[in-house]
């Protein structure tokens, strides 16, 4: 990843990439782009996005992020629906942090059009 890519791991710049996601400008068109895009605000820590690509019925009420932990890359390791033609779909992911990292299996649903995230499963 240079420092003008994204943190999703994508080569565009941010703002060109989940940046526009991030603002509102643009709605993630996939499932495996919401989860590029949740892990970017991870990284960024925009705990408001995060809230609006939640699904409502498990949305929690906040989100507190950890202040020592330093997110190091996204590997996308296997998705099923969740295209411009699916309501629902999973990506399974490997996002890596500074000693260790996190192995999921995640479930997005569309509502009102728009792609969230319902759930996961951690995986290993």
């Amino acid at each position: 990843m240079t420092t003008r890519s994204c943190p999703c791991g994508l080569p565009e710049a941010y703002e060109a990439c989940c940046g526009r996601f991030h603002s509102g400008a643009a709605a993630a068109p996939t499932a495996e782009r919401l989860m590029r895009s949740r892990y970017c605000a991870f990284v960024r820590r925009d705990g408001a996005y995060l809230l609006r690509s939640w699904h409502p019925r498990t949305r929690p009420e906040r989100i507190d992020f950890d202040p020592g932990m330093r997110w190091t890359g996204l590997e996308i390791l296997d998705t099923t629906g969740g295209s411009a033609f699916h309501s629902s779909g999973t990506v399974t992911f490997r996002a890596s942090y500074r000693g260790g990292s996190l192995h999921e299996r995640s479930r997005f649903e569309r509502v009102d059009g728009a792609w969230v995230y319902v759930d996961g499963e951690f995986l290993e």
